[in-house]
């Protein structure tokens, strides 16, 4: 062999072997990417997922949707922040990119808490909250020219006087967000409500570890990973509140609802066209109907502000004053009471609706119509029984539509949800009409005196 061609050869063999090291060497590497890549994948699923709900909760409105996408959307930048600093710390010459980086992901975190309130308060005048936030990103833009804030030397961070300018304004801004939640929030006096306490500790916790603790071969920071963790948490609990906001205010429109149907409209014109003519002929007689007309009135006003139960002896005052008002249009009618229980606690409008029924589709026709009124103790049960003589009707042909027995639904409805009780009616054509609740009995009750 020639001698250039023995130097070819060795040449050859040598670049082989060099190229064989480089791979060798670079392996490693590739593998320390494929996992730093792979550390940043439960932060962006638990950011996608967070969007998901964000998207598809039904009680969020419009401008916490719109707060909450903004929120997912500087969170997942500051991941990728904390993921290219990451990658650039390892290059000798990046020390204008990892500048750039420090300064967006420190001007950043206090914006995130800024969102926060905005998303607790929306009518909340936040220009303080933009001012710090505004001030603490300019201190920190700084380091482009100066020291005072940090700087990358030897792609090393150095701390400067203000390096902590970031830290002091997130402490604020964190204190405030903690209150705000308290006060929008505390009234309700839910479980939940230490949900934002625990946001604030996992903040802590991240800020603690990321000043204590080494981080070697993780591409993002703890309290970058709690902050995306608190945004998941913040974000459900909020969810709750607004879902129990919303179920507060069906229940008021259910109570607004129930009171209409209550107040009939021909029950209002018959009254009035009553006192008119009582005018007439017997001016005391109509003073005390305008009276206990006027009671009347009165308490299905109240009972629009009761979420809660009342004493059933005044549902049982009520009752009687609608009884009155009646008996005045209709001589023919009698109701009869049997109390031998009364302290205990009902839903407002409960019984009255039901004496209503009686009187208004049962007895009236009669010519001597008889509405029995009983309550009792039995078997751990206090037992609410309306009894009438009308004409009766069959109860398997009643539709959830039908007008004529919406009261006795609606009761039934809040019996079964705010006591745990049972309404069960018994009827027949031409036999009249019993209806009888059932609930279980308190030692002590517990109403809402309206």
């Amino acid at each position: 062999m020639r001698l250039t061609d023995r130097a070819a050869a060795l040449a050859a063999a040598a670049l082989g072997a060099a190229a064989v090291a480089r791979a060798e060497a670079a392996a490693p590497l590739l593998q320390d990417g494929y996992t730093e890549t792979v550390a940043v994948v439960p932060a962006l699923v638990l950011l996608f997922l967070l969007a998901i709900i964000v998207h598809v909760a039904p009680c969020l409105r419009a401008e916490h949707r719109r707060t909450m996408r903004v929120i997912i959307a500087v969170v997942l930048s500051l991941v990728a922040q904390n993921f290219l600093e990451y990658r650039l710390a390892a290059r000798a010459d990046s020390w204008l990119g990892r500048t750039l980086a420090s300064v967006y992901g420190y001007a950043v975190r206090p914006v995130i808490l800024v969102l926060f309130l905005r998303l607790i308060a929306p009518k909340m005048r936040l220009g303080w909250a933009w001012a710090l936030a505004g001030l603490n990103a300019a201190v920190n833009a700084t380091a482009l020219f100066s020291p005072v804030c940090f700087r990358i030397e030897d792609n090393h961070y150095v701390g400067g006087p203000l390096s902590h300018m970031c830290l002091w304004v997130s402490a604020v801004l964190l204190a405030c967000l903690l209150v705000t939640t308290l006060r929008a929030f505390q009234p309700q006096k839910r479980r939940e409500n230490w949900l934002p306490l625990l946001v604030l500790l996992l903040i802590l916790g991240g800020v603690a570890l990321d000043y204590n603790v080494e981080m070697t071969g993780q591409p993002i920071s703890y309290l970058t990973i709690t902050v995306v963790i608190s945004c998941m948490v913040y974000c459900l609990w909020l969810h709750t509140q607004l879902a129990w906001e919303h179920e507060k205010n069906l229940q008021a429109e259910q109570r607004v609802q129930i009171m209409m149907t209550q107040i009939q409209p021909h029950f209002l014109y018959n009254t009035l066209a009553t006192i008119r003519a009582l005018c007439r002929r017997d001016a005391d007689k109509a003073g005390e109907v305008v009276e206990k007309f006027g009671a009347y009135l009165r308490r299905n006003l109240d009972s629009l502000g009761i979420s809660g139960l009342i004493p059933f002896r005044k549902e049982l005052e009520h009752t009687k004053i609608y009884v009155e008002i009646e008996m005045v249009r209709f001589d023919n009618i009698r109701v009869r009471y049997d109390i031998g229980e009364d302290r205990f606690d009902v839903p407002p409008l409960t019984l009255q609706p039901l004496v209503e029924n009686a009187i208004r589709h049962g007895v009236r026709i009669r010519e001597a119509g008889i509405v029995e009124v009983a309550t009792r103790r039995r078997d751990g049960r206090i037992e609410i029984t309306v009894r009438d003589n009308g004409a009766g009707f069959d109860v398997g042909s009643i539709q959830p539509a039908d007008g004529t027995h919406i009261g006795i639904q609606n009761v039934r409805e809040r019996v079964e949800r705010m006591c745990g009780g049972t309404l069960t009616v018994q009827s027949a054509p031409g036999e009249g009409t019993t209806v009888t609740i059932a609930i279980p009995a308190r030692d002590e009750p517990d109403g809402v005196e309206p």
